[in-house]
C-alpha cells in the first residue's frame, strides 16, 4: 500500500526531473541544428576548452560566487544577530523590510536597479551631490562598474531570505549560554565567534551551498540589466546557454553540454563546503 500512495509523485518525479536530465546529458553528446542531431562523443566537452565565450562566461560566475555570496552571507548572519536583539524596539518592521527584496518580482527589481544606475540615475545623483564623483559614472557601459552592479543587485535581493534562516535557528538557542558567557566576562564579539556561529554552523553550511547553486544558475539579473555586457563582461553561464538555444543559431547539444557544467561545479563545489565544514554526515 505504501507503493501505491507514492506511485504518482514518483511518476512526477521521474517524469518531470529525471526524464529531462538523462535527456540532456544524451543531449550533450549529440550535435547540429535543430532536429537534425548526430552523436559526436566528447566534442562538445572538448569544444569547451578552446570556447572564448564559455570562458568569460565561466569567470564572471566565479567574480560572482566567490564576491557576492561571502558578502551576503557576512550581512544576513549581522543583520540577524542585530534583529534577534530582545531589547530592539520596531524588530518586526525590520525584519520584515530586509526580506521583502526576495519576494519582489525578478524583472521588476533587475529594471529598477538599471535605471537606479544609469548614468542619469539616482546613484550617480547621490554620489554628485556628496561630492565622491565629479562626473557621472556609466556604470552599466563599464566592465568592473557593470559587475559591481550585478553583484550589488543579487546582494540586495538575497540577503534577507539568508537572514531568515539565521534569525529561525537564533529562536531556538539556549539563551542561557549568552547568560554564562556575560558572567564569565565574554564580549558580544566573543559570543558572536564562540557561541553564536557554531551553533549555526550547520545553517549556514546549508544557506551556503544554496546561494553558491543559485549564483552557478544566475540569469534574470545579468539579462535585464546588463544583458551580458558590455561585451561579455557580465556574461553568466546560464545566460550564454540562453543565447545557445535561442539568440544564436540553435546549437541544443552544446548548450546541453554547458549546464552540465554547472551541474559538475554544483557537484564538486558542494562537496568542497562539506569538506571545510567538517561535515561528513
Amino acid at each position: 500500500m505504501g507503493w501505491l500512495f507514492i506511485l504518482i509523485a514518483a511518476a512526477g518525479i521521474s517524469l518531470f526531473y529525471f526524464y529531462p536530465m538523462i535527456k540532456a546529458l544524451l543531449l550533450s553528446f549529440q550535435s547540429g541544428m535543430g532536429a537534425n542531431l548526430e552523436y559526436v562523443g566528447l566534442q562538445n566537452y572538448a569544444r569547451l576548452f578552446n570556447d572564448p565565450t564559455f570562458i568569460a562566461a565561466l569567470t564572471n560566475t566565479f567574480i560572482y560566487l566567490l564576491v557576492q555570496v561571502p558578502v551576503m552571507i557576512v550581512l544576513a548572519l549581522f543583520f540577524s544577530v542585530l534583529l534577534n536583539d530582545a531589547t530592539l524596539k520596531f524588530k518586526g518592521f525590520f525584519r520584515t523590510a530586509i526580506f521583502l527584496p526576495c519576494v519582489t518580482s525578478l524583472v521588476a527589481y533587475a529594471v529598477i536597479f538599471k535605471y537606479l544606475f544609469a548614468v542619469d540615475g539616482l546613484v550617480n545623483k547621490f554620489l554628485l551631490n556628496l561630492s565622491i564623483i565629479s562626473e557621472p559614472l556609466d556604470w552599466l557601459a563599464d566592465p568592473l562598474l557593470a559587475k559591481i552592479t550585478i553583484i550589488l543587485a543579487i546582494t540586495w535581493r538575497w540577503t534577507g531570505y539568508n537572514m531568515i534562516f539565521y534569525l529561525s535557528a537564533l529562536q531556538n538557542v539556549d539563551k542561557s549560554m549568552y547568560e554564562a558567557a556575560k558572567i564569565d566576562g565574554a564580549s558580544a564579539v566573543q559570543q558572536f565567534f564562540y557561541i553564536t556561529v557554531p551553533m549555526l554552523k550547520p545553517i549556514i553550511l546549508f544557506t551556503s551551498i544554496v546561494s553558491t547553486i543559485g549564483t552557478l544558475q544566475l540569469f534574470d539579473e545579468v539579462m535585464n540589466i546588463t544583458n551580458g555586457g558590455p561585451g561579455n563582461a557580465t556574461l553568466s553561464i546560464s545566460m550564454y546557454i540562453y543565447n545557445l538555444s535561442f539568440e544564436y543559431s540553435p546549437d541544443f547539444g552544446y548548450a546541453a553540454t554547458v549546464s552540465y557544467v554547472i551541474v559538475i561545479l554544483i557537484v564538486i563545489l558542494s562537496l568542497i563546503q562539506f569538506k571545510v565544514a567538517g561535515d561528513d554526515k
